[in-house]
């Protein structure tokens, strides 16, 4: 397993490296739905990790966001974000990286998420922990909401009522110390892992968003839910991760809000 590891390391820092040769210079931009953008910086960045995945394990699948694979059936399976934060990178905000999974007969083994403006790589293992830049990390210790730091997102269909997240996003507002919304759900997971943010949640991910960052949390000793039940499921749209400790307080919000809604 060390040798697919030290793979993804690789390509995460080299697609990051193709990101940062684009970002704040002039590239395509197209539209995609709602307010979703996709860029030449995502293209060039997916196309380099695919070609890498295809070169070095020709039988795995790919799971990827620009390409639209969706190769599930296979018994080895790579899941891919090649520029995560989208908005941000065409904007000129520095908040974005490259976060890629890899899945082993239904289960999720290693998670990568790059940070290239940063140079900050975030890496887990299964059983393993998780790691920043070869360091261990863990959670923080906070232990009420009131005292806790929280990041969200918000989809880019936001006319529906079942998407707005309006009623949650204001009972946490009430309930926690501060939210913040960075716009990279993967970079948001991984600093919940190391434990510069408490908590997240957040509706309408798709498993590239959430997969890599997910297992950052569960190894670092967090804990990681979908909205309604206690177990995870990286292939479903919604998630709750936390150090663990606010866990329940969480559930509680989000079950609040949706009696309302």
């Amino acid at each position: 397993m060390n040798d697919k590891l030290h793979f993804l390391k690789d390509i995460a820092i080299n697609a990051g490296s193709i990101l940062t040769t684009l970002f704040r210079k002039e590239f395509d931009i197209e539209g995609k739905q709602g307010r979703e953008l996709v860029t030449t910086a995502d293209r060039k960045s997916e196309e380099f990790i695919i070609s890498s995945i295809r070169k070095k394990y020709p039988e795995a699948g790919v799971v990827a966001e620009e390409s639209n694979l969706k190769e599930w059936e296979r018994n080895e399976v790579f899941i891919v974000d090649p520029l995560d934060g989208t908005n941000n990178f065409s904007y000129g905000i520095p908040f974005f990286c490259v976060s890629l999974a890899y899945e082993l007969e239904g289960n999720l083994k290693i998670g990568v998420i790059y940070d290239p403006i940063h140079k900050e790589l975030f890496s887990a293992q299964k059983g393993r922990g998780a790691k920043l830049n070869g360091n261990p990390i863990s959670v923080s210790n906070r232990d009420k909401l009131i005292d806790s730091i929280l990041a969200t997102g918000f989809p880019y269909i936001r006319r529906l009522r079942e998407y707005s997240k309006i009623s949650e996003f204001s009972k946490f507002l009430m309930e926690a110390r501060g939210i913040r919304r960075f716009g990279s759900a993967a970079l948001d997971l991984a600093y919940v892992a190391c434990g510069r943010l408490d908590g997240f949640w957040e509706k309408k991910l798709k498993p590239w968003d959430i997969s890599a960052g997910g297992l950052l949390v569960r190894e670092a000793g967090g804990r990681v839910s979908n909205f309604y039940k206690l177990e995870w499921n990286y292939r479903k749209d919604h998630i709750i991760a936390s150090n663990g400790k606010i866990h329940s307080e969480m559930l509680k919000i989000i079950k609040r809000a949706k009696r309302v809604d």
